[in-house]
């Protein structure tokens, strides 16, 4: 295959039920970020990119106890660590370096203020800053408590019970009571009107107020994973339908303005719960219309921040910047509609996946830093992720893809069109270098540039394209992508149809074994790659470039942008 093609080069229970869980989750490096769309937890939610798109599963189980044992010993504290610790968190500055304002760099418009419908990645980034769970992650991979200070799992999994913190206020001053955490979790459970905001939630039976410091939660069936969606919003009791127009939470900054197309600006809160949090007055993030604007703005100093550089855009800055690299929670892939012909046929799709040359991608685009894969789980995930590359290989296989194409009766080749986020310039020059692959094969590829919207609109929710170019992230859970391709899935938007997927799908979210559910995993993860059900590319490195003036920014393993430890120096 032709590689001089010219184009301009410019890229994380410790107790008994889940305590497995956590081992392996807590390799989990430190993250980078790219594309969600409307994603939650291990279920039906997973984020992506503009182009990126997060998801929520799950579906509604039996109805179980809900009573608790008075027995302490049929239950454990799956949350004695952290409180203390992350109460330090961020405390690095001294006294002289509160205060001050930041512009952010972001790459899309917001899709939705309120935290439980928010779809894009991009968006739930920053209302990380606006809003908190009874737990949320840290910079370490680990779940820490949030409005929750403490929580307790049965022994049966079935029954969770929290207590909350003491002190905490919404940004309206309310302090948060326990008719708000019940309203919240029935709201994105479906259990106030029948429609699961957060699917991975629905198998929530019951929210049940024990008293002004603790709430019960049962759900229908024992699920390792489900903690993890407990980082959904906590907001006012009935304010749901108002989130959407003048959000309230309880983060370290307060909505201030937001103006579509333009960005939105946020406050400190100066109730903020974790003492010492945050350091910045205000932090503005501004809506970047593409990268080469985003290139000049860091430049000239009217931006600060600015995370997801190409290769090109990161050796532009790394002399007046802080460039930093980690490795991120998304994988980016070719996704193909297989509803559409002639995608629709395996060996077409075998074809594309045998086409594309990885690494000729990973160099251009990410420098080099990316990590190659051929399924949809992240390599940090270790006990669960099987390494498939031999199975299409790093490099081209020009004759192999051209074999698969004349087999399916396509050896002349066809068109495609290719659906790319504009302001999204990784995914964009990913696009261009694939472009040029295909035709080795007599595939004709276009690329159609669009905005977020349109993209969410048409291609994510309307499924109206044959192929895309986006990045999914992932939380720190093994099911979080893998539920995307289940055949009834809302988040599975390429329309991947494998009754043998959906059945050990199913095996894998019930067991409770460790080995026994890596091993589903991994099967799942095998059909995917056989099946090619999309031409899987890589999980990219995220380059990010932060002024001089700034310190305190920490990277997580999951898709945010925590401005709460952000201070300036200078």
């Amino acid at each position: 295959m032709k590689k001089n093609f010219h184009l301009k080069k410019n890229f994380h229970l410790k107790k008994k039920l889940c305590g497995f869980l956590f081992t392996a989750l807590l390799t989990m490096a430190v993250l980078g970020g790219c594309a969600d769309g409307t994603g939650e937890s291990s279920g039906d939610n997973s984020s992506m990119e503009s182009g990126e798109v997060s998801q929520d599963s799950g579906s509604a189980q039996v109805s179980g106890d809900s009573t608790q044992d008075d027995d302490t010993s049929a239950e454990e504290s799956t949350s004695e660590e952290s409180a203390a610790e992350s109460d330090q968190a961020g405390q690095e500055a001294s006294a002289d370096q509160y205060g001050g304002s930041i512009v952010v760099g972001i790459q899309q418009d917001i899709d939705s203020l309120d935290p439980h419908k928010a779809t894009a990645a991009g968006t739930k980034e920053i209302l990380f800053n606006i809003f908190e769970g009874l737990v949320k992650p840290d910079e370490n991979g680990n779940l820490i408590n949030a409005v929750a200070s403490d929580y307790t799992i049965s022994e049966d999994g079935l029954v969770y019970t929290f207590t909350l913190r003491n002190g905490v206020k919404f940004h309206n001053g309310n302090a948060v009571t326990a008719e708000d955490v019940k309203y919240s979790l029935e709201r994105v459970s479906g259990l106030l009107d029948g429609t699961p905001l957060i699917s991975t939630l629905s198998t929530i039976q019951a929210v049940d107020i024990i008293d002004e410091q603790t709430v019960q939660v049962t759900i229908g069936s024992a699920n390792t994973e489900l903690i993890y969606s407990f980082v959904a919003a906590i907001i006012p009791a009935g304010s749901g339908e108002e989130e959407g127009a003048d959000p309230v939470g309880t983060g370290p900054f307060s909505f201030v303005s937001y103006e579509p197309l333009k960005g939105i600006t946020m406050a400190k809160n100066p109730d903020y719960w974790q003492e010492g949090l945050p350091y910045l007055d205000s932090v503005e993030f501004k809506i970047m219309g593409d990268g080469d604007t985003a290139l000049m703005e860091l430049q000239g100093g009217t931006v600060d921040f600015y995370a997801y550089l190409t290769d090109s855009q990161a050796q532009a800055l790394k002399d007046s910047h802080q460039v930093l690299s980690s490795p991120t929670n998304m994988v980016q892939a070719l996704f193909l509609n297989n509803a559409v012909e002639p995608l629709d046929d395996v060996r077409v799709r075998q074809a594309i996946c045998y086409a594309l040359d990885k690494d000729m991608i990973n160099d251009f685009v990410a420098g080099g830093n990316g990590t190659p894969i051929s399924s949809a789980m992240l390599p940090t995930l270790k006990e669960y992720y099987v390494d498939l590359n031999d199975t299409y290989g790093n490099t081209a296989n020009v004759e192999k893809a051209k074999e698969l194409m004349a087999d399916a009766g396509y050896a002349d080749g066809f068109d495609m069109e290719i659906a790319i986020v504009s302001d999204y310039p990784f995914h964009m020059q990913t696009g261009e270098v694939i472009v040029e692959q295909l035709k080795e094969i007599g595939i004709n590829a276009t690329i159609k540039g669009m905005d977020n919207g349109t993209w969410l609109d048409e291609v994510y929710n309307g499924r109206n394209f044959a192929a895309t170019i986006t990045a999914l992230t992932s939380d720190m859970t093994p099911g979080y992508l893998m539920n995307r391709f289940v055949t009834d899935s809302k988040k599975n938007f390429i329309n991947f149809q494998s009754a043998e997927y959906d059945e050990i799908y199913g095996k894998a979210q019930a067991a409770l074994d460790p080995a026994e559910k890596a091993g589903y995993y991994k099967e799942l993860q095998k059909i995917l790659c056989d099946e090619a059900a999309s031409a899987f590319i890589q999980t990219p490195a995220n380059q990010t470039a932060i002024s001089k003036r700034l310190a305190g920014y920490k990277f997580y393993p999951v898709y945010v942008q925590d401005m709460s430890t952000v201070y300036i120096v200078e």
